[in-house]
């Protein structure tokens, strides 16, 4: 039973960890809902095509150096704190399906900085156009059954 009870804190401690709480935490942050469309439009115009593809647009031709995929099917959806964390601060945190050979020595981002050039309701709906692309898989060991609701 204690171990139980271990077990719980823990795992109550690190969601409320994970929740991002404090001055750099993303908790109550959104943004307007974007338009999709756009967001594709200013996803091609940035050219991010030419280090990553999506669904819907394809890896420039010629080259091929770096291809990240964005979006597929996830056991978790990235959020908008986290998406837009990673179009504004690539550095932030590095893709796991980024190759470790194409990988900066001083660990930082090869994505350039678009900060200077986008403006807020661009990365909106390039936010809300990245997002679109992520489709969620729930785990069978994870899925609960459902079970019919009789009311009270």
């Amino acid at each position: 039973m204690n171990r139980l009870i271990k077990a719980t804190t823990c795992i109550v401690g690190m969601f409320i960890v994970g929740c991002g709480y404090g001055p750099k935490g993303s908790s109550g942050f959104t943004l307007p809902d974007g338009d999709v469309a756009l967001g594709n439009a200013k996803f091609i115009e940035l050219q991010c095509n030419a280090c990553h593809t999506t669904k819907t647009v394809e890896h420039l031709p010629n080259n091929n150096e770096l291809d990240v995929f964005l979006g597929g099917t996830t056991s978790r959806i990235e959020t908008y704190g986290e998406l837009v964390t990673s179009v504004i601060n690539p550095s932030h945190k590095l893709s796991k399906k980024l190759p470790s050979s194409k990988a900066p020595a001083d660990g930082s981002s090869p994505m350039p900085s678009f900060n200077d050039t986008m403006s807020v309701t661009d990365l909106i709906h390039l936010v809300a156009y990245l997002q679109s692309g992520y489709e969620l898989r729930v785990s069978p060991r994870t899925a609960y059954p459902e079970y019919p609701y009789y009311g009270l």
